[in-house]
């Protein structure tokens, strides 16, 4: 078990650091740093000729505009954090929606097999997957059978409907059927209910189907 800094387990509370440890940024003056300066300057300024009084409230005054200028940085830093936090949780409001990755395709490798997934928002009474070439030839279909709405997972084993190997490559996937009502409808791969979101060291991300993807990923929420 590995032990922190102050003696605890590192997997539970992770690693310290100690004052010690952290190096003081001198690469830049802050308004501290100016009134020493100007302290010191007329601590030791020579007293047959001191500083005109001109001098002095020019350098009070950059000493002002200084410190009005770091506390208007930190406030816009502040504003930005609690807009990037503000906009991380509306993310949550998306939950429910159906989010789209903006692609249907799919990539094998000769003589292997792709597995994919597949969401059908409505209870299928009859329907089928089927991949196609890049030239919109369907070269597999699937049989979807009856099944309630909901995300499937389909194992396509790279072969065509004669049973052929494909080339590898990408390749893309719809989906048809017909709903209990007997309406025809069209699903396709990439688009996927927001089941959920998970924030990760700062970067959102959204579980669609069996994956957590990257709120960046996503084309379009509806």
């Amino acid at each position: 078990m590995a032990i922190n800094a102050i003696g605890q387990d590192t997997a539970v509370y992770g690693d310290y650091t100690t004052s010690a440890e952290i190096a003081e940024d001198k690469t830049q003056l802050s308004t501290d740093d100016f009134m020493t300066l100007l302290l010191a300057e007329l601590q030791y300024q020579d007293p047959t000729d001191p500083t005109d009084t001109e001098s002095i409230l020019t350098q009070t005054s950059q000493l002002a505009s200084l410190e009005s200028t770091d506390k208007t940085n930190q406030a816009l830093e502040d504003l930005a954090a609690s807009l990037a936090s503000s906009n991380d949780f509306s993310t949550i409001s998306a939950i429910g929606k159906t989010a789209d990755l903006g692609s249907n395709a799919i990539s094998i490798d000769k003589g292997s097999s792709s597995t994919f997934e597949m969401y059908f928002p409505d209870d299928v009474q009859q329907g089928s997957v089927e991949v196609m070439d890049v030239n919109g030839n369907t070269i597999k279909t699937l049989d979807v059978g009856s099944n309630p709405a909901g995300v499937y997972q389909f194992t396509w084993d790279g072969t065509d409907n004669a049973g052929n190997a494909v080339e590898g490559g990408i390749y893309y996937v719809n989906g048809s059927y017909t709903d209990t009502n007997g309406d025809q409808k069209t699903t396709r791969v990439g688009a996927y209910p927001i089941e959920s979101v998970r924030f990760d060291n700062g970067d959102t991300l959204v579980k669609l189907g069996s994956n957590y993807v990257p709120l960046s990923s996503v084309k379009e929420i509806y």
